[in-house]
């Protein structure tokens, strides 16, 4: 391939320089410019030096090929920028690869104070590098420039359409990636799939190439990927390159204007951008040693997510196994999704041994539920003692477990930080994680923290307390953080047996779990529906329709259950015609209980309602019959039970 000499008469001007190398490392010069050359976990690495770096040491990272096309990196040098490579050359994007530049973007930011985003250069196959890292890191990309750029290996090295392929570099990349053929054309993770985060982020993406290209053909590549890209809402750039010889099947020609994609890359990289550290809002404590041996040694771990629709939703829970899978991929994984939509901290707690526990040991959890603790309006004291709950319980099914705390974020919350004040679910997370000495992560402090400094905006970019796909890249981002400094820190240190910790509170709910209904003596208006359905149309959540139910309509309806324990509740369904209930527990005087709820009329919802919660642990009764009354939104007088609750 023919440079372009006009633009290296001045760099190369410079011959000999007093060249400064740290312990570890050899310096020479490059094209003019000083290069840094050493090893980062025994793989090669280097950097390129400018004369005069720019305010905030702005970078751009080559994903292969580091000395070809060199005129745009040389014209950023001059302009103050860093260039950088590590050599991760025969592993075509893989996350064995991701895991190394993870490493690399560390050290180079951590140790070398270079700016925090970084511009992505990926030529190639460089391109696999590119987007699978920025993919998994879109807070810390600021642009993408890509040359020709392999956006599906089925087309290169495949050949598994117009391109003829390589034969060779396929076998490879099936090795490195430990794919049968069928996987690798199964595979639905190459760069131009799943570009939803980074269009969220709105990366700028810059693609010159060759409408000749037969080797990486535009039409398997850019284009596909540009066109889901822009649908997605990503900001794309498309030049053709014309002139000159091009060679190799019209994948390698010269680049045009070196200087308008430099000019692009500085556009989108300087000022440097300094958001937030995520450090800030995680509280590590005595962190995962014990998730961290069983990994590591045993090579088969358990991972269980426990929380509401925020969890139940695909995103940082699936963010999180993949980043687990692909930083231990000698371990096997089993995880296990419990997450149900509109239940909080007092579900969690009578549903973690039927939905979590039986299914076997687990060693790592991660609990969320200050979301729905806030709009289910769950009281401060239930709170701790469901959260102590749910660390006591998990700990009595397996004493070596470690636990993370989650708090989400929403809008209500962000009403108490703009009045100084903690809220009430967050600080009953930060007391349960402090006395059991818990990893604990302050996503609803991070989020308003963000949004103040004008990283972005809640209703454009976070969208939801459900989290867009912006919104799912800031909690994961931050969970990967807590887990890297975690591990890094268990790796280093002996693991040491849990201690066992006295009780926060009095009466948590660590032998909480379900009853079945079949339990109850069920007296006049009772039926035992075998497989509830609604049958008025309105939507339901899933586990809680098409399953056996008890079920009464008319007042009067009467049943009793027998049970031993501290506290006792129902689990049921609350949906437009819920009406109201009267209980007493051991004859005592009956209570009133309004079954409806604010989102009833739209949805046969999941309701967890307790009543009593400090009771002698000893036998009693529980009397329950539905009322004459109703709530005047109600439509009707129903109970629908699915389990009854007890301590």
């Amino acid at each position: 391939m023919r440079s372009f000499p006009i633009f290296f008469a001045l760099f190369l001007t410079v011959t000999s320089r007093n060249l400064h190398a740290q312990p570890g490392e050899k310096t020479a010069l490059w094209h003019g410019f000083e290069k840094v050359e050493f090893k980062l976990n025994d793989v090669p690495a280097r950097y390129i030096k400018p004369r005069k770096p720019l305010p905030g040491n702005p970078w751009v990272w080559r994903a292969h090929f580091p000395d070809w096309h060199v005129e745009m990196d040389s014209i950023l040098l001059e302009r103050g920028f860093h260039i950088a490579y590590i050599n991760t050359n025969d592993l075509y994007g893989s996350p064995k690869a991701m895991m190394i530049w993870d490493a690399f973007y560390q050290h180079l930011v951590s140790e070398k104070g270079f700016a925090p985003k970084v511009a992505l250069e990926g030529v190639s196959r460089g391109g696999l590098y590119v987007y699978g890292w920025a993919k998994r890191n879109p807070a810390k990309v600021s642009c993408i420039y890509a040359e020709a750029p392999v956006c599906d290996f089925k087309s290169w090295p495949g050949g598994k359409g117009k391109s003829k392929g390589d034969a060779k570099s396929w076998q490879q990349l099936l090795d490195v990636y430990g794919f049968s053929e069928f996987q690798a054309l199964a595979f639905d993770d190459n760069p131009m799939d799943h570009l939803e985060g980074m269009a969220a982020y709105k990366i700028p993406i810059l693609h010159v190439i060759s409408l000749n290209d037969k080797l990486v053909p535009s039409d398997e590549n850019t284009f596909p990927l540009v066109e889901r890209y822009q649908k997605l809402g990503g900001p794309t750039t498309v030049y053709a390159m014309s002139r000159g010889a091009q060679t190799l099947e019209g994948h390698h020609f010269p680049i045009e204007h070196p200087d308008w994609w430099a000019d692009f890359i500085q556009q989108h990289s300087v000022p440097v951008q300094k958001p937030l550290s995520s450090s800030a809002y995680v509280n590590i404590r005595a962190g995962l040693p014990n998730a961290y041996r069983v990994i590591t040694e045993q090579k088969k771990a358990t991972v269980a997510f426990l929380g509401g629709s925020i969890t139940h939703n695909p995103g940082w829970r699936d963010k999180v196994s993949r980043y687990l899978q692909e930083k231990f991929p000698q371990t096997t994984f089993t995880f296990i999704k419990a997450g149900i939509p509109s239940l909080g901290s007092l579900p969690h707690s009578f549903r973690i041994e039927q939905d979590v526990l039986s299914q076997g040991k687990v060693d790592l959890l991660f609990v969320e539920a200050a979301v729905n603790d806030r709009t289910n309006e769950t009281d401060s004291l239930t709170q701790l003692r469901a959260l102590e709950g749910i660390v006591r319980h998990a700990r009595k099914a397996n004493p070596s477990v470690d636990v993370v705390l989650m708090e989400f974020a929403d809008p209500d919350k962000f009403g108490d930080f703009r009045q100084g004040k903690e809220p009430v679910e967050l600080a009953n997370h930060e007391r349960v994680a402090a006395h059991y000495q818990l990893p604990s992560i302050d996503l609803a402090r991070e989020v308003y923290d963000r949004i103040a400094a004008n990283e972005f905006s809640w209703e454009y970019d976070f969208k939801d307390l459900h989290p867009s796909p912006f919104g799912q890249e800031v909690y994961f981002q931050t969970m990967k953080h807590l887990l890297n400094t975690a591990f890094q820190t268990a790796s280093s240190t002996p693991a040491n047996p849990l201690p066992v910790m006295p009780p926060l509170v009095r009466g948590s709910f660590d032998n909480g779990h379900y009853v079945s209904i079949n339990e109850a003596s069920l007296q006049n208006g009772w039926k035992l529906v075998d497989n509830w359905k609604p049958a008025d149309g309105v939507s339901t959540r899933p586990g809680f329709v098409d399953r056996p139910m008890l079920e009464a309509t008319t007042p009067g309806a009467a049943l009793s259950l027998n049970f031993t324990g501290t506290a006792v509740g129902i689990a049921l369904i609350s949906g437009p015609d819920a009406g109201e209930i009267e209980y007493r527990i051991d004859k005592g005087p009956y209570q009133k209980m309004d079954l409806q709820t604010q989102w009833s009329q739209q949805l046969h919802l999941p309701w967890y309602k307790l009543f009593a919660s400090n009771l002698p642990n000893k036998k009693h009764v529980l009397q329950l019959r539905l009322a004459p009354t109703r709530n005047p939104k109600s439509k009707g007088t129903a109970c629908r039970i699915v389990y009854f609750l007890v301590n």
